[in-house]
């Protein structure tokens, strides 16, 4: 992958098997059984066996290893194993690495994988409180003994300016709220199933951390989620359509820190999102016109209006109306404000359902869907396609 040029992975490998553990505020178990029920899900849901998966890949804030996973799964030997680092900017990295060892012949069937208790196990809203010496650690040394502790804080700063530069008021992030919960509202699966919010039930919730309230916030959730990833020509033996890997995409901007970057010349925007859809968009051949629905990874709610502007959707101040508007159906399993907070992995595997055809939310005729992952944070994208 180059920042200046197409790569050649677009087409080489597709997503087969999707699978998770039900969403919850208390799994009631370790995080090690939930990243294997929800691998076993994935491999039942592609019609293969353990046996089958030669290669792993989760993040580095994973607790369960991936030879630990093998083995409890029942798998066999395996030739390729990785993590991505970034936190919920991961995600669609998993993927990636995983087309890159079936497109490079190194393996032939990768499950991407993420679990944790985050809910009732270490709550990542509730700040940094301890750290191990490190140039990441000494990084955030400029920012928490001022008292900006969580990552609702962090994002804040750069929300902030963001109104101020368009004139707008935090009003304008509750479009994003609001579509999210709708969704959310219709899917079985989602924490918030039945439980749409108004505009008014934005405006009305407390303040977490100016100009973010809580319904800006994502939620914190217990749960696993695994894709099984193979060759194109392999995905269209198995038993579901394949969700072809359009374009894979990672991106790092200039002065790019772990979400305090607040030292950039501009604080409106997402600088590694440009970087990830310049690949996208180059790679894949397509174009914002031609996405039928966006999986944007909503952390907190200003981000995905500067992803908006960012891959080009809509001019920069503009996304807040371009999401009232529906423009682009949006995070149709309710996203991580309203399905789950899985680290955007959940959001792959919607994106992997509309191209099916079998999302709660379907779309008719779904053939191109975006995804992204954490922003904020260097950050990973994807663009897949229905086959043929």
């Amino acid at each position: 992958m180059s920042v200046r040029t197409r790569d050649g992975l677009g087409g080489r490998a597709a997503i087969a098997g999707i699978g998770a553990t039900e969403f919850s505020k208390d799994s009631g178990r370790s995080e090690l059984r939930l990243a294997v029920e929800a691998v076993r899900a994935a491999l039942d849901d592609a019609g293969l066996r353990p046996a089958d998966v030669d290669g792993l890949v989760t993040f580095t804030m994973d607790t369960s290893p991936e030879i630990t996973v093998a083995q409890a799964c029942g798998m066999g030997e395996l030739s390729f194993f990785s993590r991505v680092h970034y936190g919920g900017g991961a995600a669609c990295a998993t993927v990636q690495q995983a087309a890159l060892a079936i497109a490079a012949g190194v393996a032939e069937v990768v499950v991407c994988y993420r679990a944790f208790n985050e809910r009732s196990g270490r709550r990542f809203g509730s700040g940094v409180r301890q750290r191990e010496p490190s140039a990441e650690g000494a990084a955030l040394g400029w920012t928490l003994p001022f008292g900006l502790l969580t990552p609702a804080s962090w994002v804040a700063m750069a929300a902030q300016r963001y109104l101020h530069a368009y004139g707008l008021t935090p009003e304008a992030f509750g479009q994003v709220a609001v579509t999210a919960r709708r969704h959310a509202a219709a899917n079985p699966a989602a924490y918030f199933h039945g439980r749409p919010i108004t505009l008014a039930d934005h405006a009305a919730s407390r303040w977490i951390a100016e100009p973010l309230r809580l319904l800006d916030c994502c939620q914190e959730t217990d749960g696993g989620q695994a894709l099984v990833v193979t060759s194109v020509e392999r995905a269209r033996d198995l038993p579901r359509p394949p969700a072809v890997i359009a374009a894979a995409a990672q991106g790092a901007g200039r002065a790019q820190e772990q979400m305090t970057s607040f030292y950039r010349d501009d604080l409106t925007g997402l600088p590694e999102v440009a970087v990830v859809a310049r690949q996208l968009w180059r790679t894949s051949g397509l174009a914002p016109a031609d996405i039928d629905v966006g999986i944007l990874y909503d952390h907190f709610t200003p981000f995905v209006l500067m992803q908006l502007e960012e891959f080009g959707f809509c001019p920069p101040g503009e996304a807040a109306a371009f999401v009232a508007e529906d423009r682009l159906p949006l995070n149709t399993h309710g996203g991580q404000l309203g399905e789950a907070y899985l680290h955007g992995m959940n959001g792959i595997a919607e994106a992997v359902r509309q191209l099916r055809g079998t999302s709660v939310n379907q779309l008719p005729g779904a053939a191109h869907a975006l995804v992204t992952a954490g922003t904020g944070v260097p950050t990973s994208g994807l663009v897949l396609g229905a086959d043929g």
